[in-house]
């Protein structure tokens, strides 16, 4: 090193104002110790009915055979649901009218009625919430970016992982949604983008647009539901019996369960991984994400090196940029200090202003804070852009999902599809 090489202080040289993590207007659910109460087995409720979404190709052949039809019946069922997005016997006219509702019904059991839709950015974000057969309630949200359809899924009624600052986690953990439960949110939304829900497709050039994007960022922590997700993901990328999307348009997001993160990385399915961080300290991220308690900062990061070393797919740090608490200059250093330890290449930031929940004490970084953050992390070559924010209007942002008391009212006035 030479005398002219800069120095970067990793450690806050002045004590800066320095937020802690609390909660106001619902209280943290703890252990028998006091410790934030972490739920990673959903509580025992009883699951859908079976979907055909929930089984295998070769499960669904045996299944249409138990039901007294020939095999090939269930590729014509898996190509009316996942090519045309329907459910509806009357839009089967090449299976046999005499049994074909019966057959329908038995493959193709309704999982998700609606509740309600909300709508913003001139009809290019749309969030959906749904009623489960079993009354809970989830949502998801659909934005229409150039070039790309996304939809943020969710993977679980509730969230068992407790963060503070989610809406999200306040709810505590509902339940596991099923396989085919996570599927027929993309295939609903491929629906209503057909049905010219998202605008008409003709203005973007053509009449085949669907959702070419999935991020596992609605309710629910992912990785907590593990085989059901990764069988969703399955069924989402198999080209022949499925949604036949790519794998690389898939985001998988975690608060950091690393033996899972391990598991991913051993699938060979190059989804892209996301680590939401949101503090490089464990000082700090033992209060805002109560996993850290069991795997710390540095094993959560070196099993997001791991996936990389796996795959080969550049792993994306989620960083929700929260006002006096973790947007501070030194925690940018340590962060950039911690992913170059690792290596170069192999990583990208992507900051997020906090979308601020009903009753939250704390709100977004102010805009001079938050690039200073985002100067200081390009500077040490790590390669961050700031997210974009859709859906605050409708709080159907990042961390914004959750059944609010109104939501439960309006559904509660909903009949279940049949």
């Amino acid at each position: 090193m030479t005398e002219s090489t800069p120095v970067r202080s990793t450690t806050p040289r002045e004590t800066p104002r320095q937020v802690r993590p609390r909660t106001e207007g619902w209280t943290q659910k703890v252990d028998a110790e006091g410790k934030p109460l972490l739920q990673f087995a959903a509580p025992k409720k009883g699951m859908p009915p079976a979907h055909l979404a929930d089984m295998t190709p070769e499960q669904r052949v045996e299944k249409v055979k138990a039901l007294g039809l020939p095999g090939f019946r269930a590729g014509q069922l898996e190509k009316h649901y996942f090519q045309h997005y329907t459910s509806d016997p009357a839009q089967m006219t090449d299976l046999p009218a005499s049994g074909r509702e019966e057959l329908v019904h038995e493959m193709l059991p309704n999982l998700l009625t609606e509740v309600r839709r909300l709508e913003t950015d001139r009809g290019d974000t749309i969030k959906f919430l749904w009623k489960l057969h079993d009354g809970a309630l989830v949502e998801s949200v659909l934005m229409r970016y150039p070039g790309r359809i996304t939809l943020c899924v969710s993977s679980q009624a509730g969230c068992g992982m407790n963060c503070p600052f989610c809406a999200t986690g306040q709810a505590g953990l509902t339940r596991n949604m099923s396989a085919a439960e996570i599927v027929e949110q993309v295939v609903r939304a491929n629906r209503l983008i057909a049905e010219g829900g998202l605008g008409d497709p003709r203005r973007v050039g053509h009449d085949d647009e669907r959702v070419t994007n999935i991020v596992f960022m609605g309710m629910g922590e992912p990785l907590a539901n593990y085989n059901r997700v990764m069988q969703a993901v399955r069924t989402m990328v198999d080209k022949k019996h499925g949604l036949g999307m790519s794998a690389r348009g898939i985001t998988v997001s975690t608060v950091g369960l690393v033996p899972a993160i391990n598991k991913l990385a051993a699938e060979d399915i190059p989804v892209t991984f996301a680590l939401s961080l949101h503090a490089p300290d464990d000082h700090l991220r033992d209060e805002m994400i109560p996993i850290n308690s069991r795997w710390k900062v540095d094993e959560a990061l070196d099993a997001a090196r791991g996936y990389f070393d796996k795959t080969g797919r550049r792993v994306s740090i989620e960083y929700a940029l929260i006002k006096d608490m973790n947007d501070h200059a030194w925690r940018a250093d340590l962060l950039a200090s911690k992913l170059n330890e690792r290596g170069r290449g192999w990583v990208h930031v992507n900051p997020i202003p906090l979308n601020p929940t009903p009753g939250s004490v704390w709100t977004a970084s102010e805009p001079a804070v938050q690039n200073e953050f985002v100067r200081r992390l390009n500077e040490a070559g790590i390669p961050t852009t700031l997210r974009d924010t859709r859906g605050k209007e409708i709080d159907g942002a990042c961390g914004q999902l959750v059944a609010t008391e109104e939501d439960r009212e309006v559904a509660a006035s909903v009949a279940i599809e049949a």
